[in-house]
C-alpha cells in the first residue's frame, strides 16, 4: 500500500485560475485565491485506507477525513458542500467523485497519485478543465 503520509509543499501548479473560473468564482476572489494557494501546506495522515488531509493557505484551511470506499461530506474547491467517494484507480492513485448536496454546478472531482519519484500529483477537475498540482515532501 502506498504511503501518502507526511508534510508536503507545492512544486508546481497549472490551470488553478482556469479551474476557479470554470467553477464560476469571480475575478477578485480568483486573484486572492490564486495568490493564497500559491504556497499551500499539506499535511496527510494515513492509517491503512483511512486518510486525514489538511490543506492550509493564508486565506483558508480545509480538513477532510475519509476512508477509501466510504462516502463522506466535504466541500468543492469553491466551497460548496458535496458528498464524495474515493476509490483506488491504481495501486498508487486514488480518485474522488463529488456530488453537490444542493443546486447545480460543474461536475467536479479530484485525484491524488503517489509517483515513483515520491511526489504527489493532485488533479482537480471542473467539467473539462483540469488543474494539476505537484507536491514534494518537506
Amino acid at each position: 500500500m502506498p504511503n501518502f503520509a507526511g508534510n508536503w509543499k507545492i512544486k508546481s501548479s497549472e490551470c488553478f485560475e482556469e479551474l476557479l473560473k470554470e467553477l464560476g468564482v469571480g475575478i477578485m476572489f480568483r486573484k486572492i485565491a490564486v495568490a493564497a494557494a500559491s504556497k499551500p501546506a499539506v499535511e496527510i495522515k494515513q492509517d491503512g485506507e483511512s486518510f486525514y488531509i489538511k490543506t492550509s493557505t493564508t486565506v483558508r484551511t480545509t480538513e477532510i477525513n475519509f476512508k477509501i470506499g466510504e462516502e463522506f461530506e466535504e466541500q468543492t474547491v469553491d466551497g460548496r458542500p458535496c458528498k464524495s467517494l474515493v476509490k483506488w484507480e491504481t495501486e498508487n492513485k486514488m480518485v474522488c467523485e463529488q456530488r453537490l448536496l444542493k443546486g447545480d454546478g460543474p461536475k467536479t472531482s479530484w485525484t491524488r497519485e503517489l509517483t515513483n519519484d515520491g511526489e504527489i500529483i493532485l488533479t482537480m477537475a471542473a467539467n473539462d478543465v483540469v488543474c494539476t498540482r505537484v507536491y514534494i515532501r518537506e
